[in-house]
């Protein structure tokens, strides 16, 4: 079983509510319809009833009717929620007024569906920046006991099978936070390997990357490294990781083997933790390109429970694969608590 197949398996075992805040886009819906065809999550539409309605009948979405709708605009629960959201922004300035208004707002009802308990996790970005789909998250669902810094994984299932899980890698930070000193560099390599275990079911053996092995190359950035990875084996006493590794002796068994000997994961590492979000960016696509790899994600790391971007250009699959990672994220956040 490949891995996209073992990730929608593991969503229909555990069927997690799934909220689309985007609910009369055209690719949310068509991807909407097959996971509810499917069985993989309990979906919850935000949008005009009547507007998603016409649409699935207009493409012909049959399953649709298997979704909850919500108009946020006229939901009972809007005031449950505007005084909720008010509670927690009150101290940032925020009044009732603006709780009631920003209520509306299909990305910020759905992550109080959320932390009110209604739902699971969310998933938006066919129609909104990156930001405008953060923003509710950070303020709503805030991030993980312990953690300060967002990050995002992409999943890269490459054609070398003698790397990684046969040829699984999870590399981070991909997408979030541009140059992270050593104790956010330390969350991300935390976070990543969470992911990896969640999503991939992969039991995470971490190299912390550089373009020096254990002391071959003395530089400031490196010195960032190798504290990440101290601070990240405080953080996680129990986390398989070794840094400051090269990209070679982290993922080649004899290349680790005379770079770092003696070290349990060069040569053997999975989850590849990058120095800063240019190198994560590069790197995923030249791989993504140039090794014909499938890149999935990026998978946001680090918010209490899951809220996952799409790209604006993404396609019906990756709606619907990405719906599968959300629900697996949830499946895992509530095991952690």
């Amino acid at each position: 079983m490949d891995l996209i197949k073992e990730i929608v398996s593991r969503a229909q075992a555990n069927k997690q509510r799934i909220v689309l805040p985007e609910g009369t886009e055209e690719r949310t819906l068509k991807a909407a319809n097959q996971i509810l065809t499917d069985e993989v999550a309990d979906l919850i539409l935000l949008g005009n009833p009547s507007e998603i309605e016409e649409a699935a009948k207009k493409w012909g979405l049959g399953n649709i009717s298997k979704a909850t709708i919500i108009d946020p605009a006229t939901s009972p629960k809007k005031e449950e929620y505007a005084q909720l959201l008010f509670e927690l922004r009150k101290k940032k300035g925020m009044t009732i007024e603006e709780a009631h208004q920003k209520v509306q707002d299909p990305l910020f009802y759905g992550c109080l569906m959320i932390k009110a308990g209604d739902a699971d996790g969310q998933l938006a970005g066919a129609r909104n920046t990156t930001g405008n789909v953060l923003r509710p998250a950070l303020q709503i669902i805030k991030t993980a006991p312990g953690i300060t810094c967002v990050s995002g994984a992409m999943l890269l299932l490459t054609k070398a099978p003698n790397y990684g899980k046969n040829g699984i890698l999870v590399m981070g930070d991909v997408a979030v936070t541009p140059v992270p000193d050593a104790g956010q560099l330390a969350q991300i390599a935390v976070c990543t390997a969470r992911t990896a275990k969640a999503v991939a079911g992969i039991d995470p053996k971490v190299a912390m990357l550089s373009f020096s092995t254990k002391g071959s190359a003395k530089h400031e950035v490196v010195d960032k490294v190798v504290e990440a990875t101290k601070l990240a084996r405080e953080m996680a006493p129990g986390l398989s990781i070794d840094g400051e590794l090269q990209a070679d002796a982290a993922l080649v068994p004899s290349v680790g083997e005379s770079k770092a000997p003696g070290s349990e994961i060069a040569g053997h590492a999975n989850v590849l933790v990058v120095p800063n979000l240019e190198v994560g960016n590069i790197s995923y696509k030249l791989v993504q390109r140039l090794g014909h790899a499938e890149a999935i994600g990026p998978i946001l790391q680090g918010i209490a429970r899951p809220v996952n971007d799409l790209s604006r250009g993404c396609s019906i699959e990756d709606v619907y694969t990405m719906v599968a990672v959300t629900a697996n994220q949830a499946i895992a956040a509530k095991e952690q608590k």
